[in-house]
């Protein structure tokens, strides 16, 4: 039996939601009050709008006041399908990503959003995308898909990958500057391009689960993370994997640094990881009621914004709370995801 596509699915079975995920046509909904402290949600953002969070039937929602009220963005044609990922560029231009491959892109932040692609026929979904250095955008999902963009994700047609199987891919992220790049997913799948995405190479897995997520750290160490608290550690650019030392084995679905080179981990059972010997060691220091958290983003004030399947939460954390009279240093999240 396949393993899962990564969080999304899970939670896609934990919910039940075979309706919400089910192929639609396009329809407008009425404007109403969205309860984000009790829906379905996958990802978190920070951009020039502000927050923007995205989850169940579609929705996103930005804050310009850190989450104090919501606005519903701007979906033309909404189709009412999960979205399993924001993903963001810069400030202004990003997609939002899900299921039946839908494609949403934003140029302002995520306040409004026009459809660049969706597939009626295929339920199939996507998990990540990314802009390379080239300018094309790379989008990744279930059953090996490998979708590419080459006019800022205005439009995507099929691509591939020399030696990628058709294992599910749960994640695309990027060193600092662009050059270094990982692609995660099922099976232990993980692929490495040291050239800004223009070559790929497939790493030897060191794993039999699923990957969710995966993090630069800085300079040639890396962070991957999935299923039953297994969490492994490179310092050699990916080549090569070291598991880290995890107290619970709960899977593990999205991150954030702060910038002192804390990494928080967040997953399972809504607990809260950290480490500060970059990744090689992990300790649990908060858990939330709310259920699975999907991702985090750290805010300048030292609160975490935490999404969840079972809604939003925002407060601070023991390792964000900075000590009287200290100088606060927190950056956002580098997971867009994630």
């Amino acid at each position: 039996m396949r393993a899962s596509v990564g969080w999304a699915m899970a939670l896609i079975v934990a919910a039940a939601g075979v309706h919400a995920f089910s192929p639609r046509s396009a329809v407008t909904l009425p404007e109403v009050r969205i309860p984000v402290e009790h829906m379905q949600l996958t990802s978190v953002h920070q951009t020039s709008a502000g927050l923007v969070i995205a989850g169940e039937l579609g929705h996103i929602l930005t804050s310009a006041d850190q989450g104090s009220s919501w606005t519903p963005a701007n979906i033309p044609g909404n189709r009412q399908a999960l979205l399993t990922r924001l993903a963001f560029s810069g400030p202004d231009e990003g997609l939002a990503l899900g299921h039946e491959g839908w494609i949403l892109r934003s140029t302002d932040g995520g306040k409004s959003w026009a459809e660049a692609h969706f597939d009626a026929s295929n339920g199939e979904p996507l998990m990540d995308a990314a802009k390379l250095p080239s300018g094309d955008w790379l989008a990744v999902g279930a059953f090996g898909r490998v979708l590419r963009s080459a006019d800022n994700g205005t439009s995507w047609v099929e691509d591939g990958i020399p030696g990628l199987i058709d294992w599910h891919l749960n994640t695309i992220v990027s060193s600092a500057d662009g050059n270094k790049w990982l692609i995660a997913g099922e099976a232990g799948t993980l692929l490495r391009s040291l050239d800004g995405g223009s070559s790929w190479e497939v790493i030897v897995p060191f794993y039999n689960g699923s990957l969710y997520g995966a993090l630069h750290v800085g300079g040639s160490t890396w962070i991957s993370y999935g299923m039953r608290g297994h969490v492994f550690h490179s310092e050699d650019d990916g080549a090569t994997w070291q598991e880290a030392s995890i107290p619970v084995p709960v899977s593990i679905y999205g991150h954030a640094q702060t910038r002192d080179g804390t990494l928080l981990l967040v997953g399972q059972g809504g607990l809260v990881l950290a480490s500060t010997d970059q990744g090689q060691n992990f300790k649990v220091i908060d858990r939330s009621p709310e259920g699975a958290l999907t991702g985090i983003t750290l805010l300048t004030d030292g609160r975490a914004v935490l999404t969840s399947d079972g809604g939003l939460d925002i407060r601070m954390l023991p390792a964000t709370r900075p000590a009287p009279g200290s100088h606060l240093n927190l950056s956002k999240n580098t997971s867009g995801e994630s």
